[in-house]
C-alpha cells in the first residue's frame, strides 16, 4: 500500500538525515491521518459498528493519491502566491516539496493522450457548447484522477467545446 510506502520512506528520509524529505512525507502522512479521521467520523455518524471501524476508514491507494493531489495543489497555489509577492526563496521551498509529493503519484497521462480521451468524450456525451462542459468533464474526470492535472484537464475540455 502507498501508506506504507510512505512510513518507510519517512524512515529512511530521517536515517539519511534529509529534512526537506523528512518535513514533507510527515505533513503528508499527517494529512492522510486527519483524512482517515474524517472518513472514520463519518461513518461512525452513519452507524458503523465500532469493530468495524478500523478496517473501514483505512484509505486505499486511490484516496492516498487523492491527499497527494490536493497536497500538490496547494503547493503550486503557494508559489504563484510567492512569486507574485516576490519571495522568490519561499517558492522554492515549495517546488522542493512539491518534487517530494510527485514522486508518489501514479505515473503521469501525456497531454496528447488526454486530448484523444476528451474528444471521445465529447463524441460520446454529444457535447456541442461550452455548456456541456460538465457532461465531458465527468466522463473523463475518473480516467485522469490523479495523473493528469485537473485545471489542464478543463482547459482542454474547454478548448475542445470552443473549437466546434
Amino acid at each position: 500500500m502507498l501508506k506504507d510506502t510512505l512510513k518507510d520512506d519517512m524512515k529512511a528520509a530521517m536515517k539519511s538525515g534529509d529534512a526537506r524529505a523528512k518535513s514533507t512525507i510527515a505533513m503528508l502522512l499527517s494529512a492522510v491521518k486527519n483524512r482517515e479521521l474524517d472518513k472514520r467520523s463519518k461513518l461512525a455518524k452513519a452507524g458503523t459498528p465500532d469493530a468495524e471501524l478500523d478496517a473501514s476508514s483505512a484509505l486505499t491507494d486511490e484516496e492516498v493519491v487523492e491527499v497527494i493531489g490536493s497536497e500538490i495543489k496547494k503547493r503550486k497555489e503557494s508559489i504563484a502566491t510567492f512569486e507574485q509577492a516576490g519571495r522568490a526563496e519561499l517558492a522554492e521551498g515549495e517546488k522542493a516539496e512539491m518534487e517530494v509529493l510527485v514522486k508518489y503519484l501514479p505515473e503521469q497521462m501525456g497531454e496528447d493522450e488526454v486530448r484523444k480521451l476528451v474528444t471521445e468524450a465529447v463524441a460520446e456525451t454529444g457535447a456541442a457548447t461550452p455548456k456541456d462542459m460538465g457532461k465531458v468533464m465527468a466522463k473523463v474526470s475518473p480516467k485522469t484522477k490523479g495523473r493528469f492535472d485537473g485545471s489542464r484537464l478543463a482547459e482542454l475540455v474547454k478548448e475542445s467545446l470552443m473549437a466546434k
